[in-house]
């Protein structure tokens, strides 16, 4: 089975179980507003299974945690913001954890067995050598590129990173991305009429914060480059 028929299967099962429920998991809006009174725990799901799962890149990370953001500002969802954070937090750390331990246990009798395709030995090797290149600060990295944080985790795991390792750094870059993007999102909430503006072009103002705050990583990473090799 192809990694495409893979992805046609996991988003046809998620329309299959919209069409039953009412509830869109694409459209992270519509997906929040019907999941009343569970949106909170709906998206702690699906942020849990973007990296938890092999088949979390056809789910709306981003764009669901800005959405997050900013229901919970309108008391769309009846949570205080410190437990959002919190429990959002807790689930894109533990979601990265179980791909660690799917990559460390599992990932060679998965990976091995196939030569083309998001999953092959050749998607572990180009993310393997992220890690290589960048180190601990990879796991911070990946977690804000879509597709990537699929998978880094499992990476991280076939690749035998040190656990100790992985866990401190999936900590940092969990909280750093739910609080970044959960944070823009409640605060744009204050200022009239942002918010339909937002809801509009939505993939446009997340694409433009994604790239904003890779830029500024890339060039940390870039001097911190420098000074080692003026150092030695």
């Amino acid at each position: 089975m192809t990694s495409a028929t893979l992805a046609a299967n996991a988003l046809g099962t998620l329309h299959g179980a919209a069409a039953l429920s009412g509830i869109n998991p694409i459209d992270p809006h519509a997906l929040i507003q019907n999941a009343r009174p569970w949106a909170l725990v709906v998206v702690c799901a699906i942020i849990f299974a973007e990296t938890g799962l092999l088949i979390g890149f056809v789910l709306p990370g981003d764009t669901l945690l800005f959405f997050t953001g900013l229901l919970t500002y309108t008391g769309v969802i009846p949570a205080p913001l410190w437990l959002v954070l919190l429990a959002i937090s807790f689930s894109a750390v533990l979601g990265d954890q179980l791909g660690y331990a799917i990559g460390y246990r599992a990932g060679p009798r998965i990976f091995e067995r196939r030569s083309s395709g998001i999953f092959s030995t050749k998607s572990v090797e180009r993310t393997q050598g992220f890690f290589t290149r960048y180190g601990g600060l990879a796991v911070i990295i990946a977690r804000f590129i879509a597709v990537v944080r699929t998978f880094a985790p499992v990476a991280a795991g076939v690749g035998r990173m040190h656990y100790r390792t992985f866990l401190l750094f999936n900590a940092i870059g969990g909280v750093a991305w739910t609080l970044l993007i959960v944070l823009l999102g409640y605060f744009l909430g204050h200022i009239p009429g942002v918010s339909e503006f937002v809801t509009q072009y939505i993939d446009v103002v997340i694409g433009g914060i994604l790239v904003i705050t890779l830029v500024s990583i890339l060039v940390s990473v870039l001097r911190a480059r420098r000074a080692n090799h003026a150092a030695n």
